[in-house]
């Protein structure tokens, strides 16, 4: 089994990508089935602005991901990371792991080209922190436009104050961490040792399946990243810049599918409700978030005053059209990139 593992493994891999995404096709067929109705009734043109607003979207992340390699001192073309974005945005609605896969895959996506682990983990942590954190203060200019409209309710204020406060905490709390190479140490064992404990349940024959000198060569790694990337803090203006952007472009797709069906609703609750849906799709079990990401926006967009039928319409249909777009496209860099991985594992063998 192991040795048909390793020379079938591409194939392997591809059967279980192509049955995670039927199944999550399958969740939602009757979303896309309302959103392919309703495309007969809402402005076509104005939904054309989608795809520039989304191929900005991912030349933003990777222009973020081009630079914060610059930073760390690896330099590579923006070509192939417009690519990997794609390619990462493809890997992370497919597989439920809130996340997790996005971070292996770009480690080894970008290995043969002298990306090490510890600055890949680093890029990709960074890119969530600084997309957090550039949404906390897109979190406060939302709370003041929905203030401005009358729908700043208790509830909303909750929100907004509690994502701000746990992406603040959650991104001081990890510079800590991460600041001290003692600290680091403990926490990454400590955290080592209770995952290989919840492991060795389910694997019995493997009581330790994370390898904790490995994780500490990565840990010491780190450190001495974040001490390059501490003395280059103002070159981070940058990467801030484009998680920025990012941010601002997707949510401009949605207000877009809002314009195409002939509504102007408070850019506030599109903030808000996005920004809640994006925390919760990090914990979601099922690919993308589906079914959590869609419930936890449109709840949001009424509560802040959409009317519900408008909100689950939108919501459904922005879904709809931004994994139409991307994931066949992710798709085709994803398996072009698994061939070239591929054939460069046989001629090292």
């Amino acid at each position: 089994m192991k040795d048909f593992l390793k020379r079938n493994w591409k194939l392997v891999l591809n059967i279980v990508t192509f049955a995670l995404l039927g199944g999550a096709m399958f969740l939602v067929r009757h979303d896309i089935a309302k959103a392919v109705q309703d495309l007969g009734r809402i402005n076509a043109i104005a939904l054309l602005l989608i795809i520039p607003l989304q191929f900005q979207n991912y030349a933003a992340y990777a222009h973020l991901y081009q630079e914060f390699l610059r930073i760390l001192g690896n330099k590579q073309p923006f070509k192939r990371m417009y690519e990997v974005a794609l390619e990462l945005n493809f890997v992370n609605h497919v597989f439920p792991s809130g996340g997790v896969s996005g971070f292996s895959y770009f480690t080894a996506r970008l290995k043969p080209y002298g990306v090490t682990t510890a600055q890949a983990t680093l890029t990709q942590t960074m890119r969530f922190i600084l997309t957090f954190a550039s949404f906390v203060i897109l979190l406060f200019i939302g709370l003041f436009l929905l203030a401005l409209g009358g729908s700043a309710s208790n509830m909303t204020i909750f929100i907004t104050c509690s994502l701000a406060f746990l992406t603040v905490f959650s991104i001081i709390g990890g510079a800590y961490i991460i600041s001290s190479e003692a600290r680091i140490k403990s926490f990454t064992r400590t955290l080592t040792r209770v995952m290989n404990k919840g492991l060795h349940v389910v694997r019995p024959k493997y009581p330790e399946t994370i390898n904790l000198k490995r994780v500490e060569r990565l840990c010491n790694e780190m450190h001495a990243n974040y001490v390059i990337l501490r003395e280059k803090l103002p070159q981070l203006r940058g990467p801030f810049f484009y998680s920025s952007l990012a941010n601002i472009t997707e949510l401009a797709t949605i207000y877009v599918v809002y314009i195409a069906y002939g509504h102007f609703v408070n850019p506030g609750a599109i903030i808000i409700a996005y920004a809640l849906a994006n925390f919760a799709g990090l914990v979601a079990v099922l690919p993308g978030g589906i079914g959590v990401y869609e419930g936890l926006m449109t709840a949001v967009l009424v509560s802040a005053g959409v009317p519900a039928g408008l909100a689950i319409s939108v919501t459904v249909m922005y879904r709809v059209l931004n994994l139409a777009l991307s994931l066949p496209v992710g798709y085709f860099f994803y398996h072009k990139a698994l061939n070239k991985m591929s054939k460069q594992a046989k001629l090292k063998a």
